[in-house]
């Protein structure tokens, strides 16, 4: 494989199953897949396979998914067709990679078809499996500064939508009207729709809203969540207003979100475990007596998925390092009244955490 980064990264992979005694690295149709080889395959019941050993990398491929495949990747394929079945080219690739022996140690992704994975752990001799916790996902964590460029731009143009949906709130206009807002732009500038949340009123205390017809009155709270994907990576962020005169509480909350905020991005560096980064969060919350109210983790990784390791949450013991990327988004959820979750997604420099969007978390007033 020539072409950067891939070529970087399976160097970078085969240097982490040294240290962590890896025989051979499996991986199904996913982000894994993709972030490895730049191939992102069709998923159906065919199964396709990336296989790494120390001493080959190569594709368990369908015949009829070979040609768009090899636009791709320059990793050789061991093809099947539906007539013959996949067994026999599985046994040929695992023959490539030198995975005959017996009690090998094996990492198989873990977003896989179980039935995929049970047939190459079939067509072993008693592996040792384990997923990619140490291995791909652990360098997938780890951003390079082509998927931080692709992260930083995409964050710009939510910035930009984010903002003209803030600047064109009008009374009687629904979530779905603020949602077109932001899906235009994004289209405008080149991006897709990655997910949106807009939430009026009451709905902004339901951290999963679904964005519906509800319309926005005078002296109501606005929440928007959303982000797009530019050149293959997502953006992700959460801002929060009032339409009219806040309520005093809604200024009090908001307040107390904010310095939560601080208080994670100021936590988070390298070195720190993932639940010091949520408690410094949530202790923050739970002083000013909203603790019950914060009703989810303070964060999640983000990459090529909107969702993936490292999770901040208050059991996890990951310990962060520079390079990770991942959402600070602390929140209070008051039924039947409002919400206000402020969320922005940092890169961990040596020095401490980087935010990518540029957009002023100050509350968005109409």
């Amino acid at each position: 494989m020539t072409t950067p980064p891939f070529a970087d990264r399976l160097t970078r992979l085969r240097h982490r199953m040294t240290e962590t005694a890896t025989d051979l690295v499996v991986l199904g149709p996913s982000s894994h897949m993709m972030w490895l080889s730049g191939v992102n395959p069709h998923g159906d019941e065919r199964p396709v396979l990336l296989m790494v050993s120390q001493s080959h990398a190569g594709f368990l491929m369908p015949g009829l998914n070979a040609d768009a495949a090899r636009t791709s990747t320059d990793l050789p394929f061991c093809c099947w067709s539906d007539d013959d079945g996949p067994d026999a080219a599985l046994t040929g690739l695992l023959h490539d990679c030198g995975a005959t022996a017996t009690g090998l140690s094996v990492v198989l992704d873990e977003t896989m078809r179980a039935d995929f994975a049970l047939r190459v752990l079939d067509a072993m001799d008693a592996p040792k499996r384990r997923f990619t916790d140490d291995t791909v996902g652990l360098l997938r964590a780890m951003k390079d500064d082509a998927e931080y460029a692709a992260l930083k731009a995409a964050h710009l143009l939510n910035d930009a939508a984010v903002t003209e949906a803030f600047s064109r709130l009008e009374e009687g206009m629904s979530e779905l009207d603020v949602q077109a807002i932001l899906h235009a732009h994004y289209k405008a500038h080149g991006a897709t729709p990655e997910f949106t949340i807009v939430g009026f009123g009451a709905n902004g205390a339901f951290p999963h809203h679904h964005t519906g017809d509800t319309r926005l009155t005078r002296d109501m709270a606005v929440l928007i969540d959303t982000g797009c994907r530019l050149n293959g990576y997502p953006s992700d962020m959460t801002r929060c207003g009032w339409f009219g005169t806040p309520e005093a509480e809604y200024e009090q909350v908001f307040e107390v979100v904010e310095a939560a905020v601080q208080a994670a991005v100021q936590a988070a560096t390298p070195g720190v475990r993932a639940s010091e980064v949520d408690r410094a969060a949530r202790d923050t919350i739970a002083a000013a007596g909203y603790g019950p109210q914060f009703l989810h983790r303070t964060g999640h990784g983000l990459g090529i998925d909107v969702h993936e390791p490292p999770y901040i949450t208050a059991t996890s013991d990951v310990e962060l390092r520079a390079g990770n990327v991942f959402s600070i988004e602390p929140g209070i959820y008051l039924k039947d009244r409002f919400g206000v979750r402020l969320e922005e997604i940092v890169i961990l420099r040596e020095t401490g955490a980087e935010i990518l969007s540029e957009m002023p978390r100050d509350m968005q007033r109409r």
